[in-house]
């Protein structure tokens, strides 16, 4: 099995957030397959969409907790389902050090700074996983928000619009990998 988690934060007042890109590409991903099914996950606090491939089964999730609290929620599932970290585990995020419409797929790199993937780090123990990196940055140089403000502003109607076609190519590139 391969989990595809996106990091953001609980609630509707953080839905169109920066920060909450991940989750945005979870639902976006979740549209895009036919067959998956949404699960309520009470335990483990989470929402989740499985369905399987010809290869195998891919269960997309996003934390129901604070970003800060991310990790919690992935180490209960790798353990519930002997998942293989560096293998089996990949985590969607917002990137402040790439500019909106930029993307990357590594491993084991990130942001300078991310509190959901410190929690991610911490409780799995390694940053020897997957992440998809998706850029936020659209501030011009003459207005440079401070980043721990600005991924708190929702996205303009503009920018959504750009992070759609960004989600395309990276569901191609993801599921080519998958």
């Amino acid at each position: 099995m391969r989990m595809i988690v996106g990091l953001g934060n609980r609630g509707e007042g953080y839905k169109n957030n920066r920060h909450n890109v991940g989750h945005m590409f979870i639902e976006y991903l979740s549209k895009q397959i036919q067959n998956a099914k949404l699960k309520r996950d009470n335990v483990v606090k989470s929402d989740t969409y499985a369905y399987e491939t010809h290869r195998e089964k891919i269960m997309l999730v996003k934390p129901m907790t604070y970003m800060n609290e991310s990790g919690i929620v992935v180490k209960k599932y790798v353990l519930r389902y002997k998942l293989h970290v560096t293998h089996d585990v990949w985590i969607v995020h917002d990137d402040l050090d790439l500019p909106l419409g930029k993307y990357k797929i590594q491993k084991g790199k990130g942001p300078k700074l991310h509190n959901g993937l410190l929690s991610v780090e911490n409780n799995l123990g390694t940053k020897d996983f997957s992440r998809v990196r998706i850029g936020i940055d659209n501030r011009s140089e003459d207005e440079r928000t401070v980043g721990e403000l600005y991924v708190l502003e929702d996205f303009t109607e503009v920018e959504r619009k750009k992070l759609e076609r960004v989600f395309e190519k990276i569901t191609k590139e993801l599921l080519s990998r998958i």
